[in-house]
């Protein structure tokens, strides 16, 4: 296992552009063909056999406290994600127990595991899946994944070219069904109000100084027009939030502020080369003390919103109109946008990848395509019946009703080509331009995107070429102004170049296991207090010195080992 992560920067960009091209060869046609969604290979069983007797599966759920999106006697137990996994699987899907997204889910799963009080299966991260292998807690779901994984999941894994596979196999057993997330889930961009904007006579924010005088002006010049003094330049993660994109969590940073540290080659949490070709952390980088002197400038002049890192819910001043900023991923048009139009439908949220290093490059950290995993309680009697429930959700989601979102589907991990949100906003736009028919896009691996094309002209007024939120009809059908609006606005800015950084490794070494909590908490702690005037900018190099000597020096080295 040492070794698993050998050039895995190579093999993910390998990956991406393997999901990009075209199959061009008969080989590749040859692959194609034999993964076609929906057609069982010889020798497996049925990915979407219904049980004959009702069989029940209990597990824990990840429940957004701010979500109102269920209809009236919904519950995240009971809603139609779980009566269509009953329905046509007859698997009885109970919630042991729920918490609320984020730190108090994490906190719940960890209680869980410590007190080896498990349900029948969970979803989990990297460092969660590992303590769960080494305290003997899962079951083997080789021969499961085997039998009952659908061509199309198969083929979701193979476009990673193995880094997914080897995420979750341990002793050459399969102990996790892992996520494959879009390659865009790890490019956290600008979401900003252009509405805000036009009032005030500015343009999109290029560089760092542009921001701040942005910034400045919806924060002094009353862009909401409200007359009070009472908006905020850039909203901030919440309370256990993260600041930035780390190694082992690196994508879907919701509120954090990574595109402002890649504004200055910064890239803390991920593992990176130096000049001589070592392995180095970013956080201890003088890159990232440069970042964080600006953002503490920032903070200090009232350009990010004063409660950073203390709110419960990050998305409130985004939801209620008050911020003007901030930044995300591609899908943001699924949450928070939906209710910040419901609550203002001239809230013009466009999406750009700003702001610009000093050579006028946007640089992205980028993630890992498996970090979450459905892993299976050591002793339930079906553990396929995760296996066929993804199954299900791969082959029938564009059938859902996302108004209400699909985070509500039981034991739900992102499972799709590694380029789909890219893929899909070309097509759309292509369609939509004239330039393409539907019928020109036929792979069924973009299992969304035939729904996509029948559905755009719903919800995207004339001209076609023009985003802003008045060309838009979001009350013709709320679920699906989710999906293209995030794919027309938060995908399309990813078609143009940009500086993609990779973390050399998106796992834990050996003593990680046992000192990396100590010391994220130490970063975390460190960084924010800095940020936020509570400790001098110098705090940094004494941050610096203690992570070496805690435990620092001794992970170099074994990352070096690791990436060998």
């Amino acid at each position: 296992m040492g070794k698993k992560m050998v050039m895995v920067a190579m093999m993910l960009l390998l990956a991406f552009t393997s999901a990009c091209s075209d199959a061009g060869n008969k080989e590749n046609e040859t692959a194609e063909s034999n993964t076609t969604p929906g057609v069982v290979e010889e020798g497996t069983a049925d990915p979407f056999g219904k049980y004959d007797q009702t069989i029940t599966l209990r597990y824990g759920k990840e429940v957004d406290p701010t979500d109102k999106s269920l209809p009236a006697g919904d519950t995240p137990e009971n809603n139609q994600y779980s009566r269509y996994v009953k329905d046509n699987l007859n698997i009885d899907t109970k919630v042991t127990w729920q918490a609320a997204t984020g730190t108090n889910y994490e906190q719940k799963v960890n209680l869980a595991i410590s007190s080896n009080d498990l349900p029948d299966a969970l979803v989990v991260k990297d460092t969660q899946l590992r303590a769960m292998v080494k305290a003997g807690q899962l079951e083997d779901l080789t021969d499961a994944f085997n039998r009952y994984a659908s061509p199309a999941m198969k083929s979701y894994m193979e476009k990673t070219n193995g880094v997914s596979a080897e995420a979750v196999t341990f002793d050459g057993k399969m102990y996790a069904i892992p996520s494959i997330q879009v390659h865009s889930d790890g490019v956290h961009q600008m979401w900003i109000r252009k509405d805000w904007l036009d009032k005030l006579g500015l343009e999109p924010p290029q560089t760092m100084e542009e921001l701040e005088n942005v910034a400045k002006a919806f924060v002094e010049q009353d862009p909401d027009g409200n007359g009070k003094n009472d908006t905020i330049g850039i909203a901030g993660q919440q309370n256990g939030g993260r600041l930035y994109a780390n190694f082992l969590e690196s994508t879907n940073n919701t509120y954090g502020l990574d595109p402002i540290f890649g504004a200055y080659q910064a890239y803390p949490g991920y593992w990176l080369k130096d000049d001589a070709g070592n392995p180095v952390y970013g956080s201890i980088l003088p890159e990232t003390k440069e970042a964080l002197a600006k953002l503490r400038d920032m903070y200090a002049n009232g350009l990010i919103d004063k409660e950073l890192g203390i709110r419960k819910a990050a998305s409130e001043p985004v939801v209620n109109g008050n911020a003007g900023i901030f930044f995300a991923p591609w899908w943001m048009g699924y949450g928070p946008l939906p209710d910040a139009i419901k609550n203002n439908p001239n809230a013009n949220w466009q999406a750009y990848l700003l702001p610009l290093d000093a050579d006028g490059q946007f640089n992205a950290h980028m993630g890992a395509p498996s970090t979450v995993f459905v892993v299976v309680r050591k002793g339930y009697e079906h553990p396929e019946a995760v296996i066929k429930m993804l199954n299900l959700l791969i082959r029938d989601e564009s059938k859902f009703d996302i108004s209400v979102p699909v985070g509500h589907y039981p034991l739900r991990v992102p499972m799709s080509y590694m380029d789909e949100s890219e893929y899909s906003a070309k097509a759309l736009q292509e369609v939509l331009a004239g330039t393409k028919k539907p019928e020109d896009f036929t792979d069924p691996g973009y299992k969304l995107l035939a729904a996509d094309i029948q559905n755009v002209k719903k919800v995207k007024k004339e001209p076609y070429d023009n985003m802003d939120i008045q060309y838009w009809d979001p009350q013709a059908d709320l679920g699906v102004w989710s999906r293209i609006y995030s794919l027309l606005v938060g995908s399309s800015s990813l078609q143009q170049d940009y500086n993609k950084v990779y973390s050399l490794l998106y796992s834990q070494t050996r003593t990680m296991e046992s000192r990396w909590s100590n010391l994220k908490k130490l970063e975390d702690e460190t960084f924010l207090k800095i940020i936020m005037g509570a400790a001098p900018l110098d705090t940094f190099d004494t941050f610096v010195s203690d992570w070496k000597k805690q435990g620092g020096d001794k992970i170099t080295e074994e990352v070096k080992e690791y990436v060998k």
